[in-house]
């Protein structure tokens, strides 16, 4: 039997819906195949109930979805809300489409993830890049500053808009407010991708919400933070300088037209959960459990552990130099305690933290980690600055020009001073060095290897193995 251990289901209407579905279970003649039974692939398909004719009517005359978004527009403070169920990748791309349509140029922090890159190939947008300020201390990233968009939508006063990602991936946290500010100044509207921060503004501990800091339209992820299945993010934004309703076709112009029920229900489950005090009260818990985590680890001689009021208070990224182990052993042994890590290179381990984690958790991860640390270590190093966040791209072309372009293999040494046609990023987390349209450079080349080198899986390129480049065909 389903169950609702925190009565949620009377403040969330999908998750009433999915679990009336559970309590009566019909005999359907729609999709999805397996016909709710699970002696066929056994209970790999428990839980699969579909928004059309599951959650509600294959008409939706009951309205769940739209009256879960409308509860988590006010909760947000926002204009609109939708919910995806391809999690921030969809959200990215058709908030780009919502800006696209006859060419058109937008500012593009270069610490974005691939998914809002390949969005400006959909639309087709020329970007004007911005990078982040990157610590020289350890080499990581710390925000656009509000000044380099000035200066930028200065120098650039045809952009339809600046694109941020905000907080980044390893944790910092950058001057949101003042990158409103500079964008509305020139009175566009400022984006921001903030897939790591849903619990942003839900505890007095924890930053506020970009929408509570002047940005028009917020892309993050339910799953990453929140007890959401995976896939699920929400699309919000304020009215104003965006058009809603050209947002509203692009997100179903992109969206499967067969949502997966469960994601929106645990969706609109984790909303409630954050709208009353017991979600604080975990929240709570788990930055304390995270703070004393921190603690511990900064007695552990040589790891360098990234605090202060600029990191998400979820987030426990340490740098290994200084220990001299090298965090791809360290990861495998975590891996064989049960306890594997959002992200590990040779120098740089990334744990993410929930409002489903305890002090018993944190606990014990960091344990693990501090006892990994001791069996590897070796003589300290320089802390070496991968380049990802340093990536100076030299356009060429359109990206959308690029991507579709006809395109041949070439080798890596013959690759330099051509287009690339394709896509290349380590992942995680995912950001270019690579991006349709752009020269390839020896500089390029030699962040993706020593990404390689430290670890790092190469993603998106044709040749995952760097023997080859994807490259426009002159």
């Amino acid at each position: 039997m389903a169950t609702d251990p925190r009565g949620l289901r009377r403040d969330a209407p999908l998750l009433d819906a999915w679990l009336r579905f559970q309590e009566q279970p019909p005999t359907p003649f729609t999709i999805p195949g397996h016909k709710q039974r699970r002696d066929l692939v056994g209970d790999v398909v428990a839980g699969d109930v579909p928004l059309y004719a599951g959650l509600d009517t294959m008409k939706l005359s009951a309205g769940v979805l739209a009256e879960a978004e409308s509860r988590a527009a006010r909760l947000w403070g926002a204009d609109f809300c939708r919910f995806s169920t391809d999690g921030a990748t969809h959200a990215n791309q058709s908030v780009a489409l919502a800006f696209g349509g006859d060419g058109g140029r937008v500012v593009v922090s270069r610490s974005l993830h691939r998914s809002m890159l390949l969005g400006l190939v959909i639309a087709g947008l020329e970007p004007v890049w911005v990078r982040p300020e990157v610590d020289p201390a350890t080499g990581l990233p710390s925000g656009v500053r509000p000044d380099e968009v000035r200066r930028v939508l200065a120098e650039n006063a045809d952009v339809r808009a600046v694109f941020v990602g905000d907080p980044s991936y390893v944790g910092t946290v950058g001057d949101v407010q003042g990158l409103a500010a500079a964008a509305h100044e020139h009175d566009v509207p400022l984006v921001v991708d903030a897939a790591w921060a849903a619990h942003f503004g839900f505890h007095p501990d924890l930053p506020q919400h970009a929408i509570a800091l002047g940005a028009d339209v917020v892309v993050t992820s339910a799953h990453k933070t929140l007890p959401a299945w995976s896939q699920a993010a929400l699309i919000l934004a304020r009215s104003g300088r965006i058009d809603l309703d050209r947002l509203d076709a692009a997100v179903e112009a992109t969206a499967t037209t067969s949502p997966a029920g469960a994601i929106l229900a645990s969706t609109d489950a984790a909303r409630a959960l954050l709208e009353r005090e017991e979600g604080r009260a975990l929240l709570g818990q788990a930055i304390g459990a995270v703070a004393d985590a921190r603690q511990h680890l900064q007695d552990v001689d040589g790891l360098l552990v990234l605090t202060g009021t600029h990191v998400d208070p979820l987030k426990l990224t340490v740098l290994l130099p200084g220990t001299g182990a090298d965090g791809i052993a360290i990861e495998r042994d975590l891996i064989d305690r049960g306890l594997p890590v959002e992200s590990a290179d040779r120098d740089v381990l990334i744990a993410v933290a929930s409002l489903a984690d305890t002090p018993a958790s944190l606990g014990a991860y960091t344990e693990a980690l501090v006892a990994a640390i001791d069996r590897h270590r070796g003589p300290a190093r320089e802390v070496v600055d991968a380049g990802i966040y340093r990536v100076e791209p030299e356009m060429a072309m359109t990206p959308r020009r690029a991507y579709f372009a006809a395109a041949q293999p070439v080798s890596l040494h013959e690759a330099v001073g051509q287009v690339s046609a394709e896509l290349v990023a380590p992942y995680p987390p995912g950001i270019p060095v690579l991006a349709p349209g752009e020269r390839i450079t020896t500089r390029s080349l030699a962040t993706l290897e020593a990404a390689a080198r430290a670890g790092v899986r190469i993603a998106y390129a044709a040749d995952p193995s760097l023997r080859t480049l994807r490259v426009v065909r002159i």
